[in-house]
């Protein structure tokens, strides 16, 4: 089924959004083989999920750490995005494709006539095999966790280094802890002051007396362009794994130490009430990468994602969706905890 409009001036999103609600929109649409496309909406992003297909629309945002802002910018990004995810995802991502307007004002996906839109397009994963699944069935196998783990490890050792000063990389935790902190601490959010602030406290000190432990990971050429947003449900376990939705819109935020990135998976993971897979993780990546962190900055990572995953959950307050309000501070609660618990056993 087409949608019909005038032209591409009035075509807006929520145009777009409710012709790919549609079966009838999708090429493999068979009137004989019905099927159900699942929506999901992101802060930055809608994803439409057909039978055996998902294919992504860029909204029309600019952050501070992004621009989508305009078609040519969305195009790159969705390029961007396969290009980078086949480094830990090959053949899942199939390209980009169009969504079109025809001569007679129809919209069209993967069609012909002028573009007004792109989408990213990709297989669907099994839900049922995504970690964070797995986890809430209780279903992990370690062996499992190997193998992933060994993909991520051939990853990181085949990523090249990239520069940074030791300066420069201690200068973004200064950031980040002083950016995380200043948004939890808004009056408006009711969170503790005196928690969020002897975690600051603790996480400031850390960097400042352990500074030598930031700066070997510098020298000893740790930083690369990892995946950036290695999260359970990004994770499945298929055979082979694959690991999806890489932090694709900003390099900078790309730009990390493996351990850093390993020690996020490994907090949410814990928070799931799964924490041997955190350590089947570090242990298979001690042995393929040949690189043993110290368990104290491991726990400064830890506490800091922590604290991000805070402060993003605590920002939903900001949505007009009142009826999950309570959810959110009930995260937000929980990931301060955990950032508070890691702090405190910096020393430990």
């Amino acid at each position: 089924m087409a949608a019909t409009t005038n032209s591409t001036a009035n075509i807006d999103t929520a145009t777009k959004v409710a012709f790919l609600r549609q079966p009838a929109s999708y090429p493999h649409y068979n009137p004989g083989h019905a099927f159900t496309v699942d929506v999901i909406q992101t802060h930055m992003s809608w994803v439409f999920l057909s039978e055996h297909f998902v294919y992504k629309l860029k909204k029309s945002v600019r952050f501070e750490f992004l621009d989508f802002s305009t078609l040519e910018r969305r195009h790159h990004d969705c390029l961007e995005e396969v290009r980078l995810n086949q480094r830990l995802a090959l053949g899942i991502y199939l390209g980009v494709v169009p969504l079109t307007i025809d001569a007679a004002g129809r919209l069209q996906l993967e069609g012909e006539g002028e573009t007004v839109d792109w989408l990213v397009k990709m297989q669907r994963l099994p839900r049922e095999y995504m970690l964070d699944q797995v986890i809430a069935a209780r279903r992990v196998e370690a062996a499992e966790v190997r193998t992933f783990a060994r993909l991520l490890a051939g990853f990181y050792r085949h990523a090249e280094a990239v520069s940074i000063t030791p300066h420069d990389y201690r200068q973004r935790f200064e950031q980040n802890i002083d950016a995380y902190t200043n948004t939890l601490l808004k009056p408006a959010y009711g969170l503790s002051h005196n928690q969020i602030t002897a975690i600051k406290r603790t996480l400031q000190q850390f960097l400042s007396d352990k500074a030598q432990l930031f700066d070997a990971r510098v020298s000893t050429q740790r930083i690369v362009e990892a995946h950036g947003d290695l999260r359970p449900e990004h994770i499945c376990l298929i055979d082979p794994p694959v690991i999806i939705d890489c932090l694709e819109f900003n390099r900078a935020l790309r730009l990390l130490d493996p351990a850093d990135e390993l020690a996020f998976l490994a907090m949410e993971c814990e928070k799931s009430g799964a924490p041997f897979i955190g350590q089947v993780v570090f242990e298979t990546y001690r042995q393929l990468c040949h690189d043993d962190p110290a368990q104290s900055l491991l726990r400064f990572y830890k506490s800091l994602h922590a604290l991000l995953r805070a402060k993003l959950s605590i920002q939903h307050l900001d949505d007009h969706d009142v009826g999950k309000h309570q959810k959110w501070i009930r995260r937000a609660h929980d990931y301060l905890g955990l950032a508070r618990h890691y702090a405190d056993t910096l020393d430990g």
